[in-house]
């Protein structure tokens, strides 16, 4: 699309009949008529009634900020769970748009004689086939969380920790995941050009061996349609051992934008007991002097890394903490195990924990040498 021009409009109320007095609404249809404007975006939400009067008055094309929100996520997802989660927040979008009462489909008669009640409007049948296709891909995508959830299961069988990596989106996360992982998942100076949440296994240059999860970037004031939509996809971070906070340090509203990342990962339930790293991404595109000053207040900070996923600079630091964070304190514990429980005693063994084991009249006794993150999982099984 071409930008032809944009306005910051202050309103010291809203009209709920066209959102602008009727002198702007004038004064905006002479520019868009003039520069001949075919689409008209606003940012910020415009109720039905406001969208179809303006539609009318300016003969244009308007696309609030959630409209435009839900047309680039359908531009860019790719698999058929991410297809599904655009399509019901669209869906759920729609429906409180449905402002036409057409009556064509009038066609019921009630009563005797020639007098008869009005039938279904075309509204009401809009809104009823809506209903039905929301039911229809909720179904799906519940098949899906349970898909999810299978392999979540799974995974914590694994005794590899999972690292998340959250943050606004075109914040650089993919970039950052395809440096570390050397995958080749899509990065591109884009928002939203992630929406599927892709998962790989690293080999830190310790040797341990984690999970790297690359999410859907968060946005500020992000419809609650979409939240909604993406919360399958978005508590494989709820399942992580450790939270990477990948954040634009060279755009100007860096600090807001990571204000709303903290905004959305309380609403989907991320307590403050999971680690988190904050790093600071995109060194390469700020000045020498800017540059300098960000290394020396991430050095001075131990959960702050700088670095460059394009170049590669400053990954060996953060790196090297990702290894040292699931290097915990270990404790000692005997466990006492049911005959009944071997699946346990066969996780203790696949992890590796087992100090000391004596066989007795009821089942095992066992000495385990572990970290708290294990226990947890163990007690999880």
């Amino acid at each position: 699309m071409e930008i032809l021009g944009a306005e910051v409009v202050r309103l010291s109320r809203v009209h709920p009949g066209t959102l602008f007095g009727s002198g702007k609404v004038e004064e905006l249809k002479a520019r868009f008529k003039e520069a001949h404007v075919e689409l008209v975006l606003i940012d910020g939400p415009v109720s039905p009634i406001q969208q179809r009067n303006l539609e009318k008055a300016w003969g244009v094309k308007l696309l609030d900020r959630t409209s435009l929100i839900l047309e680039i996520f359908a531009d860019r997802a790719r698999t058929r769970e991410g297809v599904l989660q655009v399509e019901l927040a669209a869906l759920s979008y729609q429906r409180t748009r449905l402002v036409r009462a057409w009556t064509h489909l009038e066609r019921q008669r009630g009563g005797f004689g020639f007098v008869g009640g009005p039938g279904e409007t075309q509204k009401e049948a809009d809104r009823r086939a809506i209903d039905d296709q929301v039911i229809r891909i909720r179904r799906q995508l519940e098949k899906v969380v349970r898909t999810r959830e299978l392999h979540r299961s799974a995974r914590r069988k694994v005794p590899f920790p999972i690292v998340a990596l959250v943050g606004y989106t075109n914040a650089g996360k993919s970039t950052l995941f395809n440096r570390a992982t050397g995958a080749d998942v899509l990065a591109k100076d884009m928002l939203f050009a992630t929406l599927d949440p892709t998962m790989r296994g690293v080999t830190l240059p310790s040797g341990r061996k984690v999970i790297l999860s690359d999410t859907v970037g968060f946005i500020s004031d992000l419809p609650t349609q979409l939240v909604a939509a993406f919360r399958a996809t978005l508590e494989e971070v709820l399942e992580a051992d450790l939270i990477l906070h990948v954040r634009d340090i060279a755009h100007p509203e860096s600090a807001e934008q990571a204000a709303d990342v903290a905004d959305i990962l309380g609403s989907l339930g991320v307590k403050g007991e999971t680690p988190m790293f904050e790093v600071w991404n995109k060194l390469d595109l700020v000045d020498a002097t800017t540059h300098e000053g960000l290394i020396a207040q991430a050095r001075a900070r131990d959960n702050v890394f700088a670095v460059s996923a394009l170049t590669g600079e400053g990954l060996d630091r953060l790196l090297d903490a990702i290894s040292q964070t699931f290097d915990e304190e270990k404790t000692e514990r005997l466990l006492a195990l049911g005959f009944a429980e071997g699946r346990r005693r066969a996780w203790l063994h696949a992890e590796g924990v087992v100090q000391e084991e004596t066989q007795t009249d009821d089942g095992w006794e066992i000495r385990v040498l572990w970290t708290a993150r294990q226990e947890k999982r163990w007690r999880e099984l």
